[in-house]
């Protein structure tokens, strides 16, 4: 694997790119601090801007770090940052890697996180290096699944009573591609 940390990445309608503390307001109150976004959550929904920026500072603290990997998703149209996208867990011995999204509820339905995965996808197998990419959701959430199923990532079981998000102990669907399914 060639670790090479969190870079831009560009859609048609998207920008992956590094946090900046400039962008604390903007995920606060368009995906951060929304109870119907972070609904099967693992974390809570933030309280204030304040907090969102240390969660940041955090996270731009991981990027000198090669095989760091947390991208804010911005709409090209508005320059607004809509969401993030992140590999959550990475296991090098099998060149695995699990990633997580979350995007605001205004964008819901748009193909936007489709659009924002298969990009994180293409870049974790054709520069990275990965072999497989996994990804989870509640089984209460299929619409998570959906993101998954566009972007190429096939079911491969469900973990009864394995996870733990805003709605108490539930069911985890998993799914995953591996760079032999992407590039045929």
């Amino acid at each position: 694997m060639k670790h090479t940390g969190t870079i831009s990445l560009e859609t048609g309608r998207l920008i992956l790119r590094r946090f900046t503390l400039d962008d604390a307001q903007q995920a606060f109150d368009n995906w951060m601090s929304r109870e119907k976004v972070t609904r099967y959550m693992t974390w809570q929904p933030y309280q204030n801007v304040e907090d969102v920026k240390s969660y940041i500072q955090y996270v731009i603290g991981t990027y000198e770090k090669p095989d760091a990997y947390y991208w804010a998703i911005e709409e090209k149209n508005s320059g607004q940052v809509i969401g993030s996208i992140s590999v959550i867990w990475l296991n090098e011995e099998v060149e695995s890697a699990e990633v997580g999204y979350c995007l605001s509820d205004d964008f819901w339905g748009k193909g936007m996180m489709p659009e924002a995965l298969s990009a994180v996808i293409r870049y974790l197998f054709d520069t990275v290096g990965l072999n497989r990419i996994q990804a989870g959701h509640d089984v209460n959430n299929p619409n998570s699944g959906r993101v998954m199923e566009k972007c190429g990532m096939r079911y491969e079981g469900t973990m009864r009573q394995a996870d733990r998000n805003n709605q108490g102990v539930c069911d985890t669907v998993l799914r995953a591609i591996l760079s032999r399914e992407y590039n045929n």
